[in-house]
């Protein structure tokens, strides 16, 4: 993925997303999505942005399916915001990043 954006797996997400301290946004997406890798530079951006105060991290579907069934995702890209290890958010199909921006900053500025 990248420095700021990690890739999490059905294995790894109790630990990564419902364990982690800080608010974390779960981008489920597919290789084939065309609307997820346009939506990628726009998440990597704002992972870049708000990477002291909230984690983003990405969950290919296609790998991960049981974390996707739980999740009720039917259609990607698909963007969850959780917080204390419970969903908070969440918004499907490609969106701008001043939304994702806000619906972080909900989170993050009540835990800093």
């Amino acid at each position: 993925m990248s420095e700021f954006v990690k890739e999490v797996s059905d294995s790894s997400f109790e630990k990564d997303v419902l364990g982690s301290s800080k608010p974390v946004l779960v981008d489920f997406w597919a290789q084939w999505c065309t609307p997820c890798r346009m939506l990628a530079p726009t998440v990597e951006a704002v992972a870049q942005q708000y990477s002291e105060s909230a984690n983003v991290v990405k969950l290919n579907v296609d790998d991960n399916p049981s974390t996707a069934q739980r999740y009720g995702i039917k259609g990607i890209p698909t963007l969850i915001l959780f917080r204390e290890g419970k969903e908070v958010e969440r918004v499907v199909g490609a969106t701008s990043k001043e939304s994702i921006t806000r619906m972080i900053e909900k989170y993050t500025t009540a835990v800093a």
